[in-house]
């Protein structure tokens, strides 16, 4: 009877602590609509999820004005991440932490220097106690000069996540410099040399690889099934109507940019290039996380994301173990079907 007590508690107990550390940038900031741009930016730039995904981080944050001021510089939107990911730290810093650093003054490393961004330590801030009871921020390089500082803590789950708001944005010269856009990635070529060659095959006959491509530039995600996979479905894929095997491979497209740490942080539906506003046309599949499994669900098949070809903003290409089959196509698994997408038997 002990032993089932005992182990109650720490079932209790690890339930607590997950939900504790649990958090969500996007949702903490929508609150205060006067921190909206700074918190459109952090989603725009893809910020969001890494911080959300991390369990101890500071996230300083600045208001409309301040974000108007930084967006008059007309920084590319890849220059923008790295001036927002030095604003998010990766420690904890609470009010009562900021007023009491160990001799006035310390080091943080910030997510600008994690991604490898920053040239040498430039993406490290400086926190220093100043008088007046105010805390500077700066960069590490600052020649006793804090362009940033504290305003007001936001909202702060110890030793979890700390919001707090500066007055400024930190001035970073390593930070703003300009930021080449990734380079250009022959899709079809990617998909071929990497196992998905059969897919590739069906997109260029087609003709609807330049409608991937053309979403290359602003945002795309590509589930392609392997080839073996695809081998296997092509009897029903040819038994399909032209308009029915155009559909399935935009099915297997989603019109904007997601990390495979950006999947693993959602669960439910998500449109797809064949989406229309049809009310029986939806085209879309549910994403379901099981530990460090990524599934799509499209209510036919359950396919299982088995690796990565590409994943570098905007682009992202995943191999997946089975062909996407939506119920808009496959009558036999849904009463909504598209009986125009099938050929004769």
């Amino acid at each position: 009877m002990k032993i089932s007590s005992i182990s109650l508690l720490l079932l209790l107990f690890v339930a607590i602590t997950t939900t504790s550390s649990a958090h969500n940038i996007t949702l903490i900031l929508t609150k205060h609509p006067e921190f909206s741009t700074f918190n459109r930016y952090l989603t725009l730039t893809h910020l969001a999820s890494e911080i959300n995904r991390r369990q101890t981080i500071t996230v300083c944050a600045v208001n409309n004005a301040a974000m108007d001021d930084l967006l008059d510089k007309h920084l590319s939107i890849y220059t923008l991440k790295n001036v927002l990911s030095l604003h998010v730290f990766a420690d904890y810093f609470g009010s009562k932490q900021l007023h009491r650093i160990t001799k006035g003054t310390t080091l943080t490393a910030t997510l600008f220097q994690a991604t490898g961004e920053a040239p040498g330590t430039s993406g490290y801030v400086n926190i220093t106690n100043m008088k007046g009871k105010k805390v500077g921020f700066a960069t590490e390089d600052n020649d006793g000069h804090f362009s940033s500082n504290f305003v007001k803590s936001i909202q702060e789950i110890p030793y979890n996540i700390s919001v707090i708001q500066l007055s400024n944005i930190i001035t970073s010269p390593a930070a703003e410099a300009p930021v080449a856009a990734p380079a250009d990635v022959d899709l079809i070529d990617l998909m071929s040399k990497k196992g998905c060659k059969e897919f590739a095959k069906l997109l260029q006959n087609t003709q609807i690889s330049k409608q991937f491509i053309d979403l290359m530039e602003n945002g795309l995600t590509v589930f392609c099934p392997i080839d073996k996979v695809v081998n296997n479905f092509l009897p029903k894929y040819k038994n399909l109507t032209k308009n029915g095997q155009i559909s399935l491979l935009l099915y297997h497209g989603i019109p904007d940019y997601h990390s495979l740490g950006m999947l693993r942080a959602k669960n439910g539906f998500i449109n797809t290039m064949a989406t229309t506003k049809g009310k029986n046309n939806k085209y879309d599949f549910s994403i379901k996380n099981d530990g460090d499994n990524v599934k799509l669900e499209t209510n036919v098949v359950t396919a299982k994301i088995t690796g990565t070809l590409l994943d570098e903003e905007p682009i992202a290409v995943y191999k997946i173990d089975k062909v996407l089959q939506p119920s808009e196509l496959f009558k036999s698994q849904s009463i909504n079907s598209d009986d125009s997408a099938m050929g004769p038997s």
